[in-house]
């Protein structure tokens, strides 16, 4: 750990502090050290990505319980897009901006990420008086409530999913507020609020009740008529003038949301801020490399910047027109990240041991990478656990506290019983860094922990699982896969086939090609996109690609980390979601829709079954009678029977139609 008085020092200057030794694990702990010395004040630690975010934020849940973490994430859209970012994205960075303003004397850290902490925000002060506030026994204005959520960027739908949907039901409107655990329930008496109740959306059913509600607004663009008017006039003075022709403007005048508006967030805003303006007096560490990150998110916004300027001088082919703003508009210039900076204390952590300098002082956790167990897993004689329970041993002897981490319970449950039939004693599992500490030293502790790689201070000596196994146990969100199928689905694979890698879009197979992994040969898939751009998929990751399954003639493949594969899915979800709530829509309105009854005329019916020449298969009669019991529920019937050519399907269709016929109907057979 960093020597206390040497932080609390660093702590109360402005200025810049390295912080060396900082391996993955001791992150957690250096930051959560900091926070605690800042005496109320927030700690704001920027990480190069979310996936280091998402890795670090369980890192701190494990060694630091009794410090507030408030994740305040990027948004999902590439810069300059024109889909906005989700919503369940939005509701939780609002979500983190109204916990920021509320102070605390707990130690706090604001876990943010550089494309996160680069762009510009509403004020403060417009989140926190954009609220609306209720409680049962008080009346309410369900007018006002209603226009307050249309507003504040909240979607009316039929059946509220997700975060930012609300639905109207006479006396009963349920709202998903961002950033709550789920949706609630408000149940009036006239314009008396009755109860808010938490329920479920999957079941309806109620699963608590509240005793108050304050809700936040849902978007980071506000339709108010004050919004709309000043976007007006921003619009005119960014581009010269108004255009009716453009959708946005068109829709945004008409108090309309348009789909990518984010992108214009300033022309809605007499004013942004930044995260630093909203965290106030807040220390700031920084990831290793995160100033090259910053620098290269900047680049990239300025390209994304320069091809829409470009674009408007080219044939959209139907396309509305992108009149983006510059890019100072909606984010940090360099200037400015550095200024944000010098005015705070900055924890500039790197794993790394570094030497003082006279601009720039070191502290140090003292942190170096730990064993790791490749060469006894590949030795013929050796045996990788009693390599661990002598390595073990040893710092026990040299005073160090043990620490193995794996990935998951399960993991964690079989690597403590393999190393207890190797003797490695006295062992136990541990829930977290509090349990570890309080036991003695001499205990080995197994903790759920997900490390890529161990690493060993002064007095602490942390094993990963994947130090000791190589790979991870447990492929999280992967279904297991039998060989038969890998088989058959490389060999259906040919050099110059079209396929679709789920991340990252259309690309040509051009074989199998084996590189060294961790000097170990490994067998990949080589895929080609646009622009040469090259990607080894690892052989067991091959359900990630599927068939391209268009005409392949014309086809375009599209590059690397480009946003074009991003933006269809986005698209094609969204078409997916407006199909779904439709057919949701048709078959609750069908099933409230009464029908008549129309049964098999006794007699006549057997008399037209008996003219079929064949004998009817099991699925066919099946599909028979459930046809015809749709015809006497008294409900319109929805039902598609399936089946390959020859199995049978007029059949099912001709007495479905006789019977219609014969209770006085006209039945049209359409091919």
């Amino acid at each position: 750990m960093i020597e206390e008085k040497a932080l609390a020092e660093r702590l109360g200057l402005s200025g810049r502090t390295t912080v060396s030794g900082v391996l993955e694990g001791l992150d957690a702990m250096a930051a959560a050290q900091a926070a605690r010395r800042l005496a109320g004040k927030p700690l704001i630690h920027v990480a190069l990505d979310d996936q280091r975010m998402a890795s670090l934020a369980e890192a701190l849940a494990f060694f630091a319980a009794d410090v507030e973490v408030i994740a305040f994430p990027a948004w999902d859209c590439l810069p300059y897009d024109r889909v906005s970012p989700a919503a369940n994205i939005v509701a939780r960075r609002l979500a983190a901006l109204a916990l920021i303003a509320v102070p605390t004397q707990q130690p706090r850290i604001v876990l943010t990420s550089v494309n996160a902490v680069l762009q510009r925000l509403p004020q403060s002060r417009v989140i926190a008086e954009t609220t609306f506030s209720a409680a049962p026994g008080q009346y309410v204005d369900t007018e006002k409530l209603q226009l307050f959520l249309q507003q504040n960027g909240y979607s009316r739908t039929g059946t509220v999913v997700d975060a930012g949907d609300f639905a109207i039901r006479g006396g009963i409107i349920d709202i998903y507020p961002p950033g709550a655990e789920g949706p609630v329930r408000l149940d009036f008496f006239g314009d008396a609020l009755e109860t808010v109740r938490r329920f479920d959306p999957q079941s309806q059913r109620s699963t608590g009740t509240l005793r108050s509600l304050v809700l936040h607004p849902a978007s980071e663009v506000l339709l108010t008529p004050q919004a709309i008017g000043r976007f007006r006039t921003s619009y005119a003075a960014a581009f010269g003038g108004l255009d009716i022709n453009d959708p946005l403007y068109e829709s945004v005048t008409n108090g309309r949301r348009y789909q990518g508006m984010e992108h214009w967030l300033p022309l809605f805003h007499e004013k942004l801020e930044t995260i630093f303006d909203h965290v106030g007096e807040a220390a700031v560490s920084l990831d290793h490399s995160a100033d090259e990150a910053v620098s290269a998110r900047l680049e990239q916004i300025a390209e994304f910047h320069d091809a829409r300027r470009e674009a408007l001088n080219q044939e959209t082919f139907g396309a509305a027109p992108y009149k983006p703003l510059k890019p100072d508009a909606l984010y940090l210039t360099q200037k400015e990240w550095s200024e944000f900076l010098a005015d705070r204390s900055v924890l500039a952590f790197t794993p790394f041991e570094t030497p003082d300098s006279a601009s720039t002082p070191v502290l140090s956790m003292g942190g170096r990478q730990g064993r790791n167990f490749a060469a006894e897993r590949v030795e013929a004689r050796a045996n990788v656990y009693e390599a661990v329970r002598g390595h073990a041993n040893g710092l026990r002897a040299a005073g160090k506290r043990v620490v193995i981490a794996t990935w998951s319970e399960g993991s964690a449950e079989r690597l403590e019983g393999i190393l207890r039939d190797h003797e490695l004693a006295p062992l136990a599992l541990a829930n977290d860094w509090d349990e570890v500490l309080k036991r003695p030293k001499d205990i080995v502790s197994i903790v759920v922990l997900g490390l890529e790689a161990g690493f060993e201070t002064g007095d602490l000596a942390m094993l990963s699982e994947q130090d000791i196994l190589g790979d991870r146990l447990v492929r999280r969100g992967r279904k297991a896969r039998k060989a038969s199928d890998f088989i058959s689905e490389l060999s259906a694979l040919a050099p110059g086939d079209l396929v679709v890698h789920v991340d990252h879009g259309l690309g040509r197979f051009e074989g199998l090609r084996t590189i060294e992994v961790q000097a170990a040969p490994h067998d990949c898939l080589f895929i080609m996109y646009a622009g040469n751009d090259r990607l080894f998929l690892p052989v067991e990751n091959i359900e990630l690609l599927s068939r391209y399954g268009s005409d392949e003639e014309g086809a375009q493949l599209d590059r690397l980390g480009g946003g074009a594969w991003q933006a269809k899915k986005a698209k094609l979800k969204e078409r997916i979601r407006e199909i779904a709530e439709n057919l949701i829509k048709t078959a609750a309105a069908r099933e409230l829709k009464s029908g008549e009854i129309l049964p098999p005329p006794e007699g006549l019916y057997d008399e037209f079954c008996a003219r079929f020449p064949y004998e009817e298969t099991e699925d066919q009669l099946a599909a028979i009678e459930a046809t015809l019991e749709d015809l006497q529920k008294g409900r319109p019937m929805d039902r598609l029977i399936c089946g390959d050519v020859g199995f049978g399907k007029t059949e099912v269709a001709l007495r479905t139609a006789f019977v219609a016929a014969m209770n006085g109907k006209q039945v049209a057979v359409v091919v």
